[in-house]
């Protein structure tokens, strides 16, 4: 090649080089920017990396069930200053009341130039758990029991009905599955996993996962729990790997000697799908004020069920009387969640009495 023509291209790529630095500079990747948190809490940030990652080094964990991607719609935070023209990718997870008040997804985010955000006070407690699998145990055919001994720190303290993020290894990817353990017994915590197909996260647990191995756990997370101060009769619904956070709230109650009404809703398909009968059905003979109503909506002949039948749903609607004032603790899919609420509400529940957590 001609040494003119080889010093033209080497010139070139200087002059291209020099203009993205300078572009960086302008765009605020080039020095050093604050974040802003809460107005309290100042964090220095060089590049430009998305505002989840940011926070996430910095030992502030937002929850993000799936990494980052933009795909949970989890990892919001309203934004003040600094972020940028809303994306595509942010618009499927922000209502117009969102978009008004400057919510934004932290993974679409970029720390660009200086920054101030406002986060719900309980991240701040969020830390990241190193953890030993101590048990594994078969539920059903598809949904199984992880338990994770804390090595670092030592204790999680969550509220009944709280999640955790699971990290898993060796890929970039993160899950939230509602703890299913007393709140008491803080030095390990209780998973309840059930095999979506197709799903990395839960077929790396179902197919790879054993006794011993190394995991990362980050929590508590999550505005659904028990509501430790009111006196309120409840109502619990659950469905599959929905039997988690009711089980740490039901826990919890069980120690102060179920102080309040309860009457816990499970649906199924078939009595396969069914697990922790035995142990809810003792509870209920040890305090009349808890009643257990599974119900199956598929049943198969080998079953010989003589419980509910039919959607579990319609099993509310049936059992259920006025819930005026009564509070409501929902867990399952979305589908399930708003057509649960649409029965409380003929039943004439307050809209502030009704919680949930759904699974996306």
């Amino acid at each position: 090649m001609n040494y003119l023509v080889v010093v033209i291209l080497v010139g070139i790529l200087i002059v291209i080089a020099a203009i993205l630095i300078l572009a960086e500079k302008a765009l605020g990747g080039g020095g050093e920017k604050m974040l802003v948190i809460n107005e309290e809490k100042v964090i220095p940030v060089s590049g430009d990396d998305t505002l989840l990652n940011t926070l996430s080094a910095h030992k502030i964990f937002i929850p993000s069930a799936c990494g980052g991607k933009a795909t949970c719609g989890y990892c919001k935070c309203r934004v003040l200053e600094g972020a940028g023209e809303i994306k595509p990718t942010e618009l499927p997870f922000l209502s117009a009341k969102e978009k008004e008040e400057g919510v934004r997804l932290s993974c679409q985010v970029k720390v660009r130039e200086n920054m101030k955000i406002e986060i719900p006070n309980e991240l701040l407690n969020a830390q990241e758990y190193k953890t030993r699998v101590s048990y594994i145990e078969d539920l059903t055919y598809d949904i199984k029991l992880v338990r994770f001994e804390l090595l670092d720190p030592k204790v999680m303290k969550f509220k009944p009905g709280q999640y955790a993020q699971l990290k898993v290894p060796g890929i970039e990817v993160i899950r939230a599955y509602s703890i299913a353990s007393h709140p008491e017994k803080n030095n390990e915590i209780e998973l309840i996993i059930r095999q979506v197909p197709k799903g990395l996260a839960t077929t790396f647990v179902h197919k790879a996962l054993e006794v011993g191995d190394k995991i990362i756990l980050t929590g508590p997370y999550g505005d659904f729990y028990l509501q430790e101060d009111s006196t309120r009769d409840m109502i619990c619904i659950a469905g599959g790997s929905g039997k988690a956070p009711i089980r740490s709230i039901l826990s919890y109650l069980r120690d102060q000697g179920m102080p309040r009404k309860v009457k816990y809703f499970f649906g199924a398909k078939s009595k396969r799908d069914l697990y922790y009968t035995e142990e809810f059905l003792e509870l209920s003979k040890e305090f009349p004020n808890f009643t257990y109503i599974p119900a199956l909506s598929e049943p198969l002949p080998e079953d010989d069920w003589k419980g509910e039948v039919g959607l579990i749903t319609d099993v509310v609607d049936r059992l259920t009387g006025d819930l005026t004032e009564a509070e409501a603790y929902l867990c399952g899919s979305p589908g399930m969640i708003n057509a649960c609420i649409k029965v409380l509400n003929r039943h004439e529940i307050r809209k502030e009495n009704v919680f949930f957590d759904n699974f996306s």
